[in-house]
């Protein structure tokens, strides 16, 4: 309750502040006069000593006003604040037009550039300079008295400088430290944003390679099992492909369910030059011809040996979809510094299956793959059939 409170007047003081500064510095100076204080600079006083001190106001009540101004107008309300200060200065030695010059002061450093501030500073090290020197051609001035009024007048402008600065700059430094955090907070979306992208290019790639294949496959190995008059013997055999199919893309399946759930593991096996064979030997199973050159490499990253078996998987199966029969020559070489992945194919003829054409997702992916990784891709027609070209660094950067 008693917070609550505090904040309340906190906030409704914060909403009216100027007027009840201004306000504020009035009624000191009028309780400054009832008490008699008055020649705060009488070393620099040109009017008699007994003066009234109720005279103080007629510096004080003028000066107040620039409070209410000071936030629209800083400079202006300085330079007013200033001259009535120095009349005040030479004259009565009040104390309300010193509070209200500081407070100006205090309000223009805050809000001014800091090449601005530089010559706030020269001025007023100026005023100090020329207030000594008049309290030391003063009659009744001495030297150490002129160094006590400017030494007096330059803390004072010095520490109200010093904290108006001090302040301003704690306030650069919270603004720019909360840009830099929406800055960091951007890129930090925008890593999450390419992080997301990724993934997801990641299952579409792994949903077409693994998952697709193995359900086209088994609607090939249907369609072509239905192309021919029935045979108990060939039938069967289509039925233990689409079987084999089918647990192979369930057991895919299940993998990428257990990375989607628990975030962790692989969405499948790697796959490895070994594997070249077994997919040979499918493709043959499919009605293709299938002959593999694969040559001694060296040791390559997972991710080039992986790019590597995905192009030879992805040519043997449109092999299979678009040119059933046909007699393919697969070749892995070391070139160079790379890996040199070429399969050709000649002749065979498209399956009648319109219902599982395909939308040319596969080459556009092996052509992504492979430009991640640095190499270089073709797929294309050529004399009596089709090539897929692929030349892949040793090393991934």
């Amino acid at each position: 309750m008693k917070e609550a409170t505090a904040d309340s007047i906190r906030g409704w003081y914060l909403a009216h502040r100027s007027p009840i500064d201004a306000l504020l510095i009035a009624g000191l100076s009028v309780v400054s006069a009832l008490l008699g204080f008055s020649g705060n600079w009488s070393v620099l006083s040109v009017l008699p000593a007994d003066v009234s001190p109720w005279w103080t106001l007629a510096t004080a009540v003028p000066a107040c006003v620039l409070v209410l101004t000071k936030h629209r107008a800083p400079w202006a309300s300085l330079i007013v604040a200033t001259v009535i200060f120095g009349v005040d200065l030479f004259t009565t030695g009040g104390l309300g037009p010193l509070v209200v010059l500081l407070d100006v002061l205090w309000t223009a450093v805050f809000v001014a550039r800091p090449s601005v501030r530089g010559r706030v500073l020269v001025a007023a090290a100026v005023g100090v300079a020329i207030i000594f020197i008049i309290a030391v051609m003063r009659p009744e001035g001495s030297a150490p008295l002129a160094l006590l009024v400017a030494v007096q007048f330059g803390a004072l402008v010095g520490t109200d400088y010093w904290w108006a600065v001090a302040v301003s700059q704690a306030h650069e430094l919270a603004e720019l430290h909360r840009q830099r955090a929406e800055e960091a907070a951007a890129v930090a979306e925008r890593d999450r944003e390419e992080a997301v992208q990724r993934e997801r290019e990641s299952m579409a790639r792994e949903l077409h390679d693994v998952v697709a294949g193995h359900v086209l496959a088994m609607a090939i190995r249907a369609e072509a099992a239905l192309s021919v008059p029935a045979d108990e013997k060939v039938d069967r055999a289509a039925l233990r492909a689409v079987r084999d199919a089918g647990l192979d893309a369930h057991s895919a399946l299940r993998s990428m369910i257990v990375v989607l759930r628990r975030g962790d593991g692989q969405l499948s096996p790697t796959p490895r030059i070994d594997d070249i064979g077994a997919l040979a030997a499918d493709a043959r199973r499919a009605g293709l011809q299938v002959d593999v050159t694969v040559a001694q490499l060296a040791a390559m990253p997972a991710a080039v040996e992986q790019a590597a078996v995905r192009i030879v998987r992805e040519a043997l199966s449109n092999c299979v979809r678009h040119a059933s029969g046909s007699h393919v020559e697969v070749r892995v070489d070391g070139v160079g510094d790379g890996v040199h992945v070429r399969v050709d194919s000649r002749g065979g003829a498209e399956l009648v299956a319109t219902s599982y054409a395909g939308g040319g997702w596969g080459l556009s992916m092996l052509a992504e793959r492979v430009d991640a990784l640095g190499g270089r891709f073709s797929a294309g027609p050529r004399p009596g059939g089709w090539r897929v070209d692929a030349r892949l660094p040793a090393a991934v950067s």
